[in-house]
């Protein structure tokens, strides 16, 4: 027994001995790489950036150590004529690297001449533009700060206001004294005219003498007061740049359009994707771009013209959120085409990319590579107030409260002011109060005709005197 035991222990010792001298063994992986903010930087004699910090997650879960280099001539890879491969897939291909890091898009003509993994990051097209080239003002843009619904609610509130207004004034003894002597000044087009008055704050007068009809107006003036402070509030607001702005908000409105001149990476895939593309659109995007020549040689050019303005940049989604992120005059517009990944290349047949890619997988699934894409991706911009939506009814119904309240009160008071006074004359007149309330309703309501009538007679007694 303790000979089989001792026979075990040996084995197990001389596997691990094995195991760590095939370790020591295994020759360190060449990786070639490309500099790009924020993939991979320099920092004195390292780099950084997330491409490392993915690669080093890699080395972690995959054992096994490395050397990186930058790639000779500054290149992704692109297919020559001749079928030669340059930049890093041409490393790639010619083993002068094992594997190659970078935002290299997958495509299936590198598939063809490198092994790729599964996708570490998804990206599109886009368009970038510099905030301010917005569309011109509609006609009715001041309209905007509220929705439909709440102009309703407020043309509702309008008419509601002048209504109990006039109402109140006909009803209320102390607004209204002598109904059978005395024209009522608070008409229904007056009280129109005063409603909206006091809605733009120019007090149009005469003012209501009756508690009630006072309550009414102080209510209609904190709504009113109320009203335009959101609706400047959201109208300032609603004025700011934002990529909802645009005069071009996708690459439709960018085909035709003449004012922007529009661009891409000479020589990149998304180039590339124009080029072989069977959308009417996009191949009128390209055949722009060829006859106009207005290809750029660097990301760096691209986001340059794009600051100066009058120019759109095409160009990978997610790079351009990093240029976004640290340049806080510019603007990615919503649409994204074309959505394809950036994978890790690697010579053909190797077994590592298989290993590999369970390896990005695991990452993904463990919020790593999410982690890693707000650590690079963070904004350097302070945070610009968003675009405000238009105001629905919801955000005012505090105040539609408030003014319900203050309508129905005034109207109350109205009819305990008339019902008061009722009352007394009923006592001084020896009848019954229903009869006097009665009466007193009758002249109040059918008061305009006859006070009216009245008038026209006297002036024209006295016409006919003269």
């Amino acid at each position: 027994m303790k000979v089989l035991l001792g026979v075990i222990v040996c084995t197990m010792v001389l596997l691990l001995s094995l195991r760590s001298c095939a370790a020591a063994m295994r020759p360190d992986l060449t990786i070639t790489t490309i500099k790009q903010d924020p993939y991979t930087m320099s920092k004195g004699s390292q780099m950084e950036g997330y491409c490392m910090d993915l690669l080093s997650e890699l080395a972690k879960k995959l054992d096994f150590k490395y050397n990186v280099h930058l790639v000779k001539d500054g290149s992704y890879g692109r297919q020559d004529e001749s079928g030669a491969w340059n930049g890093m897939i041409g490393e790639v291909v010619r083993k002068e690297a094992d594997l190659a890091i970078a935002p290299l898009t997958l495509t299936a003509a590198r598939e063809k001449a490198v092994g790729m993994t599964k996708p570490f990051m998804q990206t599109g097209i886009s368009i970038l533009l510099r905030k301010d080239i917005s569309e011109e003002a509609g006609i009715f843009d001041f309209l905007t700060p509220f929705s439909v619904e709440t102009w309703v609610g407020i043309l509702a509130a309008y008419l509601g206001t002048a209504i109990s207004i006039c109402v109140v004034a006909r009803l209320s003894p102390c607004e209204w004294s002598q109904p059978q002597t005395e024209e009522n000044s608070f008409t229904f087009s007056h009280s129109l005219w005063y409603t909206a008055g006091a809605l733009t704050l120019q007090g149009a007068g005469p003012h209501p003498k009756a508690l009630s009809g006072r309550i009414i107006c102080c209510t209609w003036w904190l709504f009113g007061l109320v009203l335009l402070a959101c609706y400047f509030s959201n109208l300032s607001t609603s004025q700011g740049s934002d990529s909802n702005q645009l005069m071009v908000k996708g690459f439709e409105d960018l085909a035709n359009q003449q004012g922007i001149e529009y661009g891409t990476l000479s020589g990149s895939s998304t180039l590339a994707f124009f080029k072989n593309s069977n959308n009417p659109t996009y191949r009128r995007i390209y055949e722009h771009m060829e006859r106009a020549k207005s290809f750029v040689s660097s990301m760096d050019e691209g986001v340059r013209r794009a600051k100066e303005g009058n120019f759109a940049f095409i160009g990978e989604s997610v790079s351009l959120d990093l240029v976004v992120a640290r340049h806080c005059e510019l603007v990615r517009v919503h649409e994204v085409i074309g959505m394809r990944g950036y994978s890790i290349a690697g010579t053909l047949g190797s077994p590592m990319l298989k290993n590999l890619s369970v390896a990005i997988l695991e990452l993904s699934e463990a919020g790593e590579l999410a982690y890693l894409r707000s650590k690079w991706w963070a904004s350097s911009c302070m945070a610009d107030p968003a675009k405000a939506s238009p105001l629905q009814p919801h955000s005012l119904k505090g105040m539609f409260l408030v003014l319900a309240l203050g309508l129905g009160l005034g109207v109350l008071l109205a009819v305990l002011e008339l019902t008061t006074k009722s009352r007394s004359n009923a006592g001084e007149q020896r009848k019954s109060y229903c009869t006097v309330l009665s009466d007193e309703l009758s002249q109040r309501l059918r008061t305009t005709t006859t006070t009216t009538t009245k008038k026209r007679s006297q002036e024209t007694a006295d016409k006919d005197k003269a």
